[in-house]
């Protein structure tokens, strides 16, 4: 059976709980396994949340769109769809490598959230067309 949830995000106080709430409520109805829904809701999250750090100016805050996350679940397993107005940003190509050798205190900050989008998908793509940003990543419910 197939079935979608959009969420629309424009801000990070009132928007990231109403999506981590609705990916939750969605995975539990869709039966995704325990293990993909917490990718899926981390990988989520993460994107989010940069786009809305680092997406906009902040005078374009209140003319922006925000991001528009589809997702489509099925019995192959789930697609996103994340297309945002921001910027010109490929996260799969520009975002700064994920240092995994240092300690966590002298970590710099950015890339690791990525690098886990990268590793928790199946596949990721990125394009930019028309003025939007869009993210497409895949994940397949394991082999039972």
């Amino acid at each position: 059976m197939t079935a979608t949830l959009s969420v629309n995000v424009r801000s990070r106080d009132d928007d990231l709980p109403r999506l981590a709430e609705a990916v939750e409520e969605f995975a539990r109805a869709q039966e995704w396994p325990t293990t993909m829904a917490y990718q899926v809701h981390l990988a989520l999250e993460e994107l989010a949340l940069n786009i809305v750090d680092y997406g906009y100016d902040d005078a374009d805050r209140e003319t922006m769109r925000g991001a528009e996350i589809k997702i489509v679940s099925d019995d192959i397993g789930v697609t996103i769809e994340i297309v945002d107005d921001g910027r010109p940003f490929d996260p799969l190509r520009q975002a700064p490598p994920a240092d995994l050798e240092s300690g966590l205190d002298s970590r710099p900050i950015g890339g690791l959230g990525v690098h886990l989008v990268k590793t928790m998908m199946d596949e990721t793509v990125y394009r930019r067309e028309d003025g939007l940003n869009r993210l497409t990543l895949i994940k397949r419910r394991p082999l039972e």
